[in-house]
């Protein structure tokens, strides 16, 4: 029998309801202009949505809802999505127990009942979790959605040989000795031979951990622990339709060109306490040329930009000159940084290491980065800002923010001869050729670099290929590639859910390799092993503040950039706000428009 613990946790999601009750029954007016006023064409103004509400109470039922990008989803299959706009637009056509909280900044990032009455019932031992599905929730068929499909839906993430992309965190906790084959090679009649998930009836689902995580429910909050029914799984093909157990479902869907979701006219606005479904219809346009997609969005063809990662060079200028109170400028959840493989010499050597850590020009490389606005503030440590235990700019170990942020060459030839390289040494920047920004990056990361006596050659590769070059421990080491620029950002945020894959020795792959730096600290690894165990929020944030400590400590990471956005908000748009569960982006879930027409 399981006792319900009154957590840190659970005080949060507790909070996090009465939120989103506040947010579905009131209409406050959200968000003022820092501009001093909207706009004539009826925007909000300046950053009016940024960790705030903006026009709440001017939703209306109805009109089509459209999004453009660049860049279709990697999968549009709810276990192998991994892209966070495809998490956030998930929501519109699956459901999970629990789900991201709908409200601004930090609000957004505590977790809320969906399908579930409740959050976890949780046991003392934290190994046992339990949850009631709420009454009246169906598949698009009318049929009722049952914990069985939960338990299938969460099981597709064990079919890595057929379902590969995705997030694999209860996978990892739920069979940490990979006993389970997946629901595909099950020899179970019903393909439910999942230990650690009982389904004592239609209604229950138990969840039996092996040992206690206390990031259990951000996991379950998760697109990948969508329900999933059998009868509609189509496997590889299912994200080109996938069976909706949301207010919308998928009417058509051309792979990189378009997507149109219309009602799904079996959900129940009583079963759903997330979620208020305003528009009639929702549509997604691809584009080859981002240019063009902010000339669009800036011409009102477009409500926003699916993708979240912020206007174009030549959209932001029109875009702040001319329509500023469109325009959102909000703190991302992710980090830009340069890493350094040890196994690619000098850099097994800390003192190389720290060399390029104060050899940098770090105005430079924000400015490279799109500046102050564009770029984010300059990069001090590794933990995002979103990420309990940050203390963001205020912890500078290196001072790249203060006394050295314009480098230091007198402190990185003393630890170029502290690592015997007094001379300085050579060695290559490994950096996605679909990625102008990194590759301005690079270019000022070497340009710096050069005074004091570091050489470095700078590789292009193919972004798209980027599991098997940098995310291949053997080609990095084969390719000399001393330096790796790339970025990260939480899968949910908590230490684990952002450093987890970077830090953790157990995470170094032979290929789609995180750990670049290939980090094997016994200290680092036993502060995860007792974080997963802490219950409590602020031993857990404590915890992650340590291990951000030892990494920086260590020289691994050169933060570039705690990254921010400047991104273009629609004029039709009603019930917007940026949310920290999803990286600083729009909460997609709720937004409306201002009229139906």
């Amino acid at each position: 029998m399981t006792t319900q613990r009154t957590s840190g946790r659970r005080k949060q999601a507790l909070a996090a309801a009465a939120v989103v009750a506040a947010l579905l029954t009131t209409a406050a007016c959200g968000g003022g202009d820092s501009d001093g006023g909207g706009s004539k064409n009826g925007a909000a103004g300046f950053d009016a949505a940024n960790n705030k509400v903006a026009q709440a109470d001017l939703a209306k039922k109805g009109g089509e809802l459209k999004f453009a990008s660049t860049q279709d989803a990697d999968s549009w299959d709810t276990t192998r999505g991994y892209y966070g706009f495809m998490w956030n637009f998930s929501r519109y056509y699956s459901r999970q127990l629990v789900t991201n909280t709908p409200a601004p900044g930090e609000k957004g990032a505590g977790v809320t009942p969906d399908l579930a009455t409740d959050v976890a019932k949780v046991s003392d031992d934290g190994k046992t979790y339990t949850y009631t599905l709420r009454d009246g929730v169906t598949w698009e068929d009318g049929k009722p959605i049952t914990s069985k499909d939960i338990k299938y839906g969460i099981e597709r993430v064990w079919a890595q040989d057929v379902l590969s992309g995705g997030p694999t965190y209860l996978k990892e906790v739920l069979d940490p000795e990979g006993k389970y084959e997946g629901p595909y090679k099950d020899k179970s009649a019903d393909k439910l031979g999942l230990k650690a998930i009982e389904t004592p009836d239609d209604k229950t689902i138990v969840f039996k951990l092996p040992q206690a995580n206390s990031d259990f429910e951000e996991m379950l909050a998760l697109t990948s622990a969508s329900p999933v029914r059998q009868d509609k799984d189509t496997k590889s093909k299912y994200g080109l339709k996938p069976f909706s157990s949301g207010p919308y479902k998928f009417e058509s869907y051309n792979p990189g060109k378009d997507l149109t979701l219309v009602r799904n006219t079996e959900w129940k606005q009583d079963s759903d306490p997330v979620r208020k479904a305003y528009p009639d219809k929702i549509t997604i346009k691809f584009f080859s040329n981002a240019n063009e997609l902010d000339a669009r969005l800036i011409a009102g063809d477009y409500d926003l930009d699916l993708a979240q990662t912020g206007l174009s060079p030549q959209g932001r200028s029109t875009a702040l000159k001319k329509h500023k109170a469109n325009v959102d400028n909000p703190v991302s959840g992710y980090i830009r940084y340069a890493v350094f493989p040890q196994s690619v010499k000098p850099f097994d050597n800390i003192h190389c290491r720290k060399a390029v850590l104060y050899g940098a020009d770090h105005v430079s490389l924000q400015t490279a980065r799109g500046g102050p606005q564009a770029g984010g503030d300059i990069g001090t440590n590794m933990l995002p800002p979103s990420v309990p235990g940050s203390e963001g700019q205020k912890y500078d170990p290196y001072e790249m923010a203060g006394a050295n942020k314009k480098g230091n060459v007198a402190k990185a030839k003393e630890e170029l001869k502290a690592c015997g390289k007094p001379n300085g040494f050579k060695t290559t920047i490994a950096v996605r050729n679909n990625k102008p920004v990194e590759v301005a990056t690079a270019e000022s990361l070497q340009a710096s670099l050069k005074k004091v006596g570091i050489t470095v050659g700078i590789d292009q590769y193919d972004g798209s290929q980027t599991a098997g070059i940098i995310g291949s421990p053997t080609n990095v080491k084969k390719k000399g590639y001393g330096i790796i620029i790339m970025g990260w950002g939480p899968d949910f945020p908590s230490v684990q859910g952002y450093g987890l894959p970077l830090w953790n020795s157990d995470y170094i792959l032979e290929s789609g390799n995180n750990n670049y730096a290939l980090i094997k600290d016994k200290e680092i690894d036993g502060l995860f092993d007792k974080y997963v165990t802490t219950l409590d929020d602020a031993g857990k944030a404590d915890i992650a503040k340590q291990i951000n400590h030892k990494v920086m400590e260590g020289g691994y990471y050169l933060p570039f950039v705690f990254e921010k956005f400047l991104n273009w908000r629609g004029s039709r748009l009603a019930n917007v706000y940026t949310s920290d569960g999803y990286s600083g982006m729009y909460d997609f879930v709720n937004l409306g428009l201002k009229s139906s027409k």
